[in-house]
């Protein structure tokens, strides 16, 4: 108990590493707050480079509207496109660096899988900021590409669209008019039977396509995240189908139109021994497609590319990595010249899919704890599994029941006391940019949380700007997605209130009841902390 009378900020940042996984975004100030560097490293004092100071932006967006806040309604994310654009500014200028050291003769073209997180604002954000670098994007499906294609209207004319995924007729069709409105569309064959669908169509339309092959490597991710990899793998072609795909575009007179190779070991690669083995493999696949006489130009890495989310900088672990963005980016440039070189095989454009390494950083959710449940342990404070019912359906691992993985590999994590009514009690999920958002929220029809956009902004006495506010979903919104009638579902409960309009007690009326529900139809359906919003109490 005693260490808890001379706490400090430096002791909070040390109990919940906040400097290991929170690196170099995150850290805690002199007032004991989360602070965000939105630049990283290069985050300053000046004035147009702040940290920012997290509760205040909390503060100010769930603070009512009477009081100068924005009034939205917790669970909140907090979106931060300053760390998004700093992310891919690294992830560029580590391709480069490792470019130039290397003498590698050719040049670094990645694309965003928009699968991490379709969301418009940070798909267009992607495409914008990186514009110089003719970044695009990569889909999975015809709801995917259509957004893709809209997005780029505004990118550059060689960004790579990039089409993986198993396809129907419709989405090669999709595909092939994209080419033909210009965007620099690659079809990657996931399976043989789509090779005739590509030669058929591209025929009768008259479009020449850009083909790509999906490789099957015999390299294996062991982890948690490598379950499509490995030769037993759900995806790609093997070397057998590969050589039969090259024939066959050989008899159509199309060898030509084949330039890109893909392959994916896995998402979260915790070892840079892993990722060696698996480019060493299929660099020398792409040598021979063009022994054989293939016009490549392109060598697709996939995704992988892991972030340390408990801090603990493992090669062991599922959610940790041994390696920083440097040493990924030096490998792969440095694996494929040596490889390309024996073979006297000219330097492919070398592509990566990062998804989880770009977008988790910049996107922070937070949530209010309601109720705290007293711990086994010595040490006081708050037991985790009072906070279950919050978060649940807000994970990956919602169909477990709960949360048992912490920082540091932790089972639990300590907190200070919750103190009745008194002040509200925050938490913070923290990497949660990337699936989290797609994959929750569904859950027990508890719905998408409020989201806000956040920029470093001088000019603003907090020296941050919200720039874009997006209530939640409210119980109405929720109910509507599961084909259910908000309003015909009001009018059938306002008639049974008026049919049981005789037990009124306590002087509440019909009126009084159906104003309740009212309310709550119109309300976010996540619990909240306090008095009700309604207008019965």
């Amino acid at each position: 108990m005693d260490c808890f009378l001379h706490w400090s900020p430096s002791l909070s940042s040390l109990l919940y590493k906040i400097e290991k996984w929170g690196a170099p975004y995150f850290s805690v100030n002199s007032s004991g707050n989360i602070s965000i560097r939105p630049k990283g490293l290069n985050t300053t004092s000046s004035t147009d480079q702040k940290e920012i100071d997290l509760l205040n932006v909390v503060k100010k967006v769930s603070a009512d509207k009477s009081s100068g806040g924005l009034g939205l309604q917790l669970p909140l994310i907090i979106r931060l496109p300053d760390i998004l654009k700093h992310r891919l500014e690294s992830l560029q200028s580590a391709f480069e660096s490792s470019i130039s050291t290397c003498n590698y003769r050719s040049h670094y073209q990645g694309v965003y899988p928009v699968k991490s997180n379709q969301d418009r604002f940070i798909v267009e954000d992607i495409v914008r900021f990186e514009y110089p670098f003719k970044f695009g994007l990569e889909v999975g499906s015809k709801p995917e590409l259509l957004l893709a294609m809209t997005c780029l209207c505004k990118g550059h004319p060689e960004a790579l669209l990039i089409c993986n995924g198993f396809k129907d007729k419709d989405y090669i069709l999709l595909a092939l008019i994209a080419r033909k409105l210009a965007f620099n569309v690659v079809i990657v064959l996931e399976q043989v039977e789509e090779l005739d669908l590509v030669i058929d169509l591209s025929k009768k339309l008259n479009i020449s396509p850009v083909i790509g092959l999906r490789a099957k490597l015999r390299t294996k991710h062991d982890g948690h995240f490598g379950s499509t990899s490995g030769e037993r793998g759900k995806f790609g072609l093997t070397p057998r189908q590969i050589l039969g795909v090259v024939k066959k575009l050989e008899k159509e007179e199309m060898l030509n139109c084949l330039s890109l190779l893909h392959f994916h070991i896995g998402s979260q690669i915790p070892s840079i021994t892993l990722l060696s083995d698996g480019i060493v493999e299929a660099t020398q696949i792409y040598c021979e497609l063009v022994r054989l006489g293939a016009c490549m130009q392109f060598l697709d890495v996939g995704g992988g590319l892991g972030i340390d989310y408990d801090g603990s900088k493992s090669k062991n672990s599922d959610f940790s990595i041994g390696y920083d963005l440097q040493e990924y980016a030096s490998t792969i440039v440095q694996v494929i010249q040596q490889v390309c070189d024996s073979k006297s095989v000219k330097h492919p454009v070398i592509c990566s899919e990062s998804g989880r390494a770009i977008v988790s950083h910049h996107s922070i959710l937070i949530f209010e704890a309601i109720s705290s449940s007293a711990s086994d342990s010595d040490s006081p404070g708050l037991n985790p599994e009072g906070l279950e019912h919050l978060i649940e359906g807000l994970t990956e691992n919602a169909r477990y029941g709960k949360i048992d993985r912490f920082i540091g590999g932790e089972s639990g994590l300590a907190l200070h006391e919750l103190r009745g009514n008194e002040n509200q009690y925050y938490l913070g999920m923290f990497l949660a940019g990337a699936y989290e958002e797609a994959l929750g929220g569904s859950h027990n029809l508890l719905g998408n949380p409020s989201v806000v956009q956040v920029t470093s902004e001088s000019s603003e006495a907090e020296g941050f700007a919200v720039t874009i506010a997006m209530p939640g979903q409210s119980c109405r919104d929720v109910l509507r997605t599961m084909q259910y009638d908000p309003d015909v579902m009001f009018e059938e409960l306002k008639q049974r209130i008026e049919g049981f309009g005789r037990l009124q007690v306590n002087g509440i009326t019909d009126g009084m009841l159906q104003s309740v529900l009212e309310d709550i139809f119109n309300n976010m359906p996540y619990l909240m902390k306090g008095s009700s919003s309604c207008s019965l109490v």
